[in-house]
């Protein structure tokens, strides 16, 4: 019997023909380029404008302000195809829903109609909160905005800031009383052409080598009070409402990484012969694969039931969008590294896309939020 996700989790509809439009997209136009990407270290180009022509750069963007509307199912299904062939590419929607969902949570109608509109049409958005002293401690933040009559005056900069350069708009969190911590810092949007706003050179990555990081540097940047996003001194909540629902793209994305290389290795040992025999036919090979599908699988679940929490709002999302992302990014390392294994020799060299998977899936456990700070998160959350 074939297992399909299907027969455990029963996806509507109108997300299976999802599903399968962005399959074939990713396999026809961002597959082919994925290797050059990652080879060059060049932002994938050719898969943003299909992205964007088919509307799933920024697809969860609500339909009144341009966009598909897309819920949380939807973009997790976006993001985890698209990662299977190119984990680079998947930055796009999934750094697009990071960057503006600050602005959707706490932003008035006129800066959602101001921001958003522009963004389903091909802008980019950045999230910028890490710092270069204050990653898992995000509330000691040293980037500032002071208060200057009707206007703010942000100075400081944000490292480690996924396509920095190509976005357009950035949220930027800064401290506007900093000897509250948390309860002392706002939130902004700063627009790549206000004066003041410079980039620093491109980081040489392991992996998502096509995705650029770059840290922001704002020198003295003034902006009005309509920037600011809720109100002051209560950023900080929103910054960590959203990493909640953002998680989950990120165990999409391991998701999709982990699949991509399952089905490298699962087609590589039907083809392999040694020993006279498909090296599928030997029992330690085919325990691996059974291992990798089987968590697989299991973290597939978990991501779409903490999916569905996040678009209703649940009161436990907190920990199952820990969980989710906790268990997929290292089943992703392990399968990531297993297939490897599997295609000995030729899974170490870049003929082959399972060592770019397994250095993309490396970063999965470390970005927004590494694995242990998730495992406090979920103990912290643990229902007593």
């Amino acid at each position: 019997m074939k297992v399909t996700t299907e027969a455990i989790f029963d996806l509507p509809s109108e997300h299976k023909d999802l599903r399968e439009s962005v399959r074939a997209l990713a396999q026809n136009e961002i597959a082919p380029f994925a290797h050059d990407v990652d080879e060059n270290s060049r932002f994938p180009q050719e898969a943003y404008e299909a992205l964007q022509r088919a509307g799933l750069a920024a697809a969860h963007v609500p339909t009144e302000f341009g966009g598909e509307g897309a819920d949380a199912l939807a973009v997790v299904l976006i993001v985890e195809e698209v990662a299977r062939v190119c984990g680079s590419s998947s930055l796009i929607p999934a750094v697009n829903k990071l960057g503006s969902l600050p602005l959707m949570l706490a932003g008035s109608r006129e800066q959602k109609e101001r921001w958003l509109r522009p963004l389903a049409a091909g802008k980019g958005f950045s999230y910028c909160l890490s710092e270069s002293g204050a990653g898992s401690d995000a509330a000691a933040l040293r980037t500032k905005a002071v208060k200057s009559g009707d206007n703010w005056i942000i100075s400081g900069s944000k490292k480690w800031i996924s396509n920095a350069g190509f976005s357009d708009f950035y949220t930027v969190m800064a401290a506007t009383d900093s000897s509250k911590r948390d309860s002392g810092i706002s939130i902004f949007v700063v627009e790549k052409s206000d004066p003041g706003v410079s980039f620093g050179a491109h980081e040489k990555k392991m992996g998502f080598r096509g995705s650029p990081t770059r840290e922001v540097y704002f020198d003295n940047v003034e902006i009005p009070d309509d920037r600011r996003i809720g109100p002051v001194n209560e950023g900080f909540d929103v910054a960590m409402e959203t990493l909640d629902h953002t998680r989950i793209t990120i165990a999409a994305q391991a998701l999709g990484l982990a699949q991509g290389a399952l089905d490298v290795a699962s087609k590589y040992a039907h083809e392999r012969h040694q020993f006279g025999k498909p090296i599928f036919d030997f029992q330690a090979i085919q325990f691996m694969l059974a291992d990798m599908a089987m968590n697989i699988e299991a973290a597939r679940q978990l991501t779409y039931a903490a999916a569905a929490k996040s678009e209703r709002g649940d009161s436990d999302l907190k920990f199952f969008a820990a969980a989710c992302k906790t268990f997929a990014s290292d089943t992703a390392m392990k399968v990531t590294t297993d297939a490897v294994q599997i295609m000995g020799g030729y899974g170490y060299v870049s003929d082959y896309p399972v060592e770019r998977m397994m250095r993309d899936s490396k970063l999965t456990q470390i970005y927004e939020g590494t694995n242990q700070i998730q495992r406090i998160v979920m103990a912290r959350n643990l229902k007593r």
